[in-house]
């Protein structure tokens, strides 16, 4: 077996699958990438039948990306043959004097010239009658809006990856990495690696392979077991992907929200509503007062979503706290290359491996990624401020 590559990504969910197959477009078989668990596994973030995406978002930057990962995800469909983006349309609704407002994503969405409608929720309504809103309701709608299927886009990634000639291996975990001047030594599931370029995605499990490096802190992250819910409803026709949008309530608790995709019912649940936990203590069992929430809260806008449960899932956020990416090289290891979601990155999972691929291999990026490094001032705070709803 092959132990020296110029390029190992570790970590195989969302943003590690989207490295490993960019770095694969160029570098072919000079790539590994090394899972710490089976692939596919359901301990992390991204193994799911969907994600958002969309183009709305809160500034003009984050709209301007959100262009860029749409690209993306065009370039691996048409290399892997498949088509994987489901446009449903996106409804960002909630009160007008909400926790979260939406004139900054209008602003943004104009800036970045996007298209979009401001609609009341009479408008919302008649569009779209599974809603029950009272006259204080507007909402912002965007076509382009849809499904990222997790599990599809993974399993896609992961496909080219080997197609073009990388290597992939699963349960692995790592137990050592350290840079020895020049190049990174990686020890994972027993054998010994090296490489010229590492790049770590590994979510949940960030500072502890960060460890490794001698930092004398860690990077702050908060790590919340969520959970997301599939009804059965039974006007599950309604909720079929061409008759009804993915939404998001905009407001404090944020509630979301998709069609019928994956499995036979809409899928709904709250954003930042779970508990906090660690990669070791987490669970998979259903957060009742969690679900509680979301059960009320369907109850009161969109009642016939709900039925019996289908299944629930879970997955862990982990937010740094001002819950903006990260996609940085390590200070003072320029040879190794860090990424984090944030918990909202999933839609630009193949964008940012392009990104990590350009990095790795040119040094640069033409992506506007300042904002996400790892250094900025509030990650250097001891006790940072967190502000995680966006």
């Amino acid at each position: 077996m092959r132990r020296d590559y110029d390029y190992i990504v570790i970590g195989l969910g969302g943003i590690g699958s989207g490295a490993v197959y960019w770095l694969s477009r160029r570098a072919g078989g000079d790539v590994l990438g090394l899972e710490q668990f089976e692939i596919g596994h359901t301990r992390g973030a991204s193994q799911d039948h969907s994600r958002i995406i969309r183009l709305s978002y809160h500034t003009p930057e984050y709209v301007e990306l959100a262009k860029q990962a749409y690209a993306a995800w065009e370039v691996l469909e048409k290399d892997a043959g498949e088509k994987l983006i489901v446009k449903t349309g996106g409804l960002d609704l909630g009160p007008r004097d909400s926790k979260i407002p939406l004139q900054p994503y209008a602003d943004s969405m104009a800036a970045a010239g996007v298209p979009f409608e401001h609609l009341d929720a009479g408008e919302i309504m008649r569009r779209w009658p599974q809603f029950r809103l009272t006259d204080d309701i507007h909402g912002l709608y965007q076509a382009e809006g849809g499904i990222a299927p997790a599990i599809r886009c993974n399993a896609a990634h992961l496909r080219m990856a080997r197609e073009h000639g990388a290597m992939l291996r699963d349960k692995a975990p790592v137990t050592s990495i350290r840079d020895i001047g020049g190049e990174i030594e990686i020890v994972a599931g027993g054998e010994i690696y090296h490489c010229r370029k590492a790049i770590l995605a590994v979510d949940a499990w960030t500072n502890q392979l960060l460890a490794h490096f001698g930092m004398t802190r860690s990077v702050p992250l908060t790590i919340t077991q969520e959970q997301a819910t599939y009804f059965a409803s039974p006007r599950a026709a309604d909720f079929a992907p061409d008759r009804f949008p993915i939404w998001i309530w905009m407001d404090d608790p944020c509630f979301y929200g998709f069609p019928a995709y994956g499995e036979p019912g809409p899928k709904a649940a709250q954003d930042v509503g779970g508990k906090e936990v660690t990669p070791d203590t987490r669970t998979f069992e259903v957060n009742q007062a969690a679900f509680k929430r979301v059960e009320d809260f369907l109850a009161k806008h969109i009642p016939t979503a709900l039925g019996p449960v289908i299944t629930t899932k879970t997955c862990l956020y982990t937010m740094p706290p001002d819950r903006d990416f990260v996609i940085d090289c390590l200070p003072g290891h320029p040879h190794v290359l860090v990424a984090l979601g944030a918990a909202h990155g999933f839609k630009f999972a193949s964008l940012f491996g392009k990104i990590l691929g350009e990095l790795a291999i040119e040094g640069s990026t033409r992506s506007h990624i300042e904002p996400f490094k790892i250094d900025r001032r509030i990650l250097a705070e001891e006790h940072p401020a967190r502000r995680f709803l966006m």
